[in-house]
């Protein structure tokens, strides 16, 4: 995933070099189109509202052989990626997870339960949230104090997880939506996200510690069997 992400990061600096309009969703069929210049879709009135990107042959070949190491990459993170929903699929920590977690997909609650692991060893969820990096760390000296920022010093898979399901809380239907937009109105564009990513972190923690063992549980191996084909 990082290793994809990178390129694509690689493409929009080749954009911006070039002075070409920036992309977004660049791996969605529209974006694809937007790029390549290729109709992908089957809406022709789709594609005719988009604009052929203006790449010097050099910059042309760079993008293209990105676009080549993004798709091999997609290749092989597809069926990892439904190998771990299967497994959350059967799975009851990561069955919690889901259930009771709005924002918290089969993929996302994999990777939390697996970050987690047994959250006994946590003495309270403000731990987790440190073991996370979401805490903020503060140096001070006699009067002086500077500002405080994200440790960022856990698990960045953790933190990609809870970001994941936190962005849902700008959704009406969440139940963090009234508290979402409450600290986005007195604080910049960010800082909502990741004051429901801690909550997020926190009832994951509560969840896991109640269910016990139970959530520790593996598959049997029936579904084992069943999750690998």
């Amino acid at each position: 995933m990082d290793e994809r992400r990178s390129w694509q990061q690689r493409i929009h600096a080749q954009l911006f070099h070039q002075g070409c309009p920036p992309i977004t969703a660049l791996l969605s069929k529209a974006g694809r189109e937007t790029l390549t210049g290729v109709q992908l879709s089957a809406t022709p009135q789709r594609f005719e509202a988009l604009v052929r990107v203006d790449l010097s042959a050099a910059g042309r070949q760079y993008v293209d052989t990105a676009l080549r190491r993004i798709d091999g990459l997609t290749a092989e993170i597809k069926p990892l990626r439904a190998q771990l929903v299967n497994f959350a699929r059967h799975q009851p920590g990561c069955q919690a997870l889901q259930a009771r977690h709005y924002g918290v997909g089969w993929l996302s609650a994999a990777i939390l339960w697996a970050e987690i692991g047994d959250a006994r060893r946590f003495r309270n969820s403000d731990q987790l949230v440190r073991f996370a990096g979401l805490d903020i760390t503060v140096y001070s000296s006699d009067t002086k104090r500077a500002p405080g920022h994200l440790a960022r010093q856990g698990s960045p898979e953790l933190r990609w997880a809870a970001f994941e399901a936190a962005k849902c809380a700008a959704r009406p239907g969440s139940p963090d939506y009234a508290y979402y937009h409450k600290v986005a109105a007195r604080k910049d564009g960010k800082r909502p996200t990741l004051a429901v990513e801690r909550k997020i972190l926190r009832r994951c923690y509560h969840t896991l510690r109640e269910l016990g063992d139970t959530a520790l549980a593996v598959p049997t191996a029936a579904l084992t069997k069943t999750i690998a084909a």
